[in-house]
């Protein structure tokens, strides 16, 4: 089942997590544990390494008279100022050597105020800290940015250029004759569904039910969900799944539905790959990815049914009200249509006037 990878996919983000926390001072790791049943490991990981990066900054900037980050404690970060925190979100704008220049957005800025959150809360809560600071800090200005997405042409070109290679280069055309039948069913697959790229790659074979069209995946934080899928994604499924049963795995991956070149899961890296080619060449003046054939989907969607909560129950998010951020820009669109779709005036003359 797409549960085993994700299981196998958590003790591989459990280890890093885990060599991350050996640099780190003592808290760090009470931090990582007493959080572990309201988190996924990857959100855990995720906030280690952007402590991580604000302690370094305390010793690098010299913040505290420190040698090592192992020599911060609790006590010394409870005494830091307001303003410490916010030079460290403009410190963190850009920073590093000439050789290796690291950047933040706004994006990045305010993940890094969430974990030191998390982490100043969870230990003013158990009252290892007297006050927290990070608290009276604003999160940075979300600039929302507009939905990249493929328009219908757009859509058409790109699943016939996986289906037969025109516009590629001469050597992607040799690897295309046998990848072609796979990659239109992971193309059709992500624009016919909206799933993410991470519960695309952990689908297994047995998750497949193409009699009842439907799908089993392991959505973000471990829960599973069975998705309906139409006829344009059974029959690029069962194209692949034909020529899949014909392929012996590699040891270890045998229970894997998409398969690389290798005979292994095929990774996500290599999905992002094939989809920026096929794009490349349907949609050039776009920067496609995955979370865009996403995007795709929901807006095609929204369109179509113009109920939120059935596009937010088909992406998985938890909050509908993260569903309605995305795609506020469409229903600013509808609402200004049904705005002017009602006339109070009779402004044609030859219509007839009601007795």
């Amino acid at each position: 089942m797409a549960e085993l990878y994700s299981s196998e996919r958590n003790i591989k983000i459990i280890r890093k997590l885990r060599e991350l926390l050996r640099d780190l001072p003592v808290f760090c790791s009470e931090f990582a544990v007493g959080v572990e049943n309201t988190t996924t490991p990857l959100t855990r990981l995720n906030y280690i390494i952007d402590v991580k990066i604000f302690l370094h900054y305390l010793i690098d900037e010299k913040v505290l008279p420190l040698n090592s980050v192992k020599d911060i404690t609790l006590d010394a970060l409870d005494k830091l100022p307001v303003s410490v925190f916010e030079s460290f979100l403009s410190y963190v704008t850009a920073y590093g050597d000439d050789d290796n220049i690291r950047t933040n957005t706004e994006y990045g800025k305010a993940r890094k105020l969430s974990a030191l959150r998390a982490l100043f809360k969870f230990f003013y809560k158990r009252e290892k800290l007297s006050r927290n600071a990070v608290a009276l800090i604003d999160t940075p200005k979300i600039h929302t940015k507009n939905i990249i997405r493929l328009d219908i042409k757009e859509i058409e070109q790109i699943l016939e250029t996986a289906q037969n290679g025109e516009g590629l280069t001469s050597r992607q055309k040799s690897y295309h004759e046998l990848t072609k039948v796979r990659d239109l069913a992971i193309l059709t697959l992500f624009l016919g569904s909206g799933i993410r790229i991470s519960e695309l790659v952990g689908i297994d074979v047995q998750d497949i039910d193409i009699e009842n069209r439907e799908f089993v995946i392991t959505r973000k934080g471990g829960n599973q969900d069975i998705l309906p899928f139409g006829d344009e994604v059974m029959e690029a499924l069962e194209a692949y799944l034909e020529i899949r049963r014909g392929i012996i795995p590699a040891e270890g991956h045998e229970e894997a539905f998409f398969l690389s070149m290798q005979r292994k899961r095929i990774n996500v890296r290599t999905v992002e790959n094939l989809v920026k080619k096929y794009a490349a060449i349907a949609a050039p003046l776009k920067k496609i990815s995955p979370h865009k054939l996403r995007s795709t989907y929901g807006t095609m969607l929204y369109n179509k049914t113009g109920d939120i909560y059935i596009v937010a129950d088909m992406l998985g998010h938890k909050d509908v009200n993260t569903t309605r951020k995305h795609y506020a820009e469409i229903e600013k669109d509808r609402k200004r249509y049904a705005a002017e779709v009602i006339k109070l005036k009779n402004t044609d003359p030859t219509a007839d006037n009601e007795d």
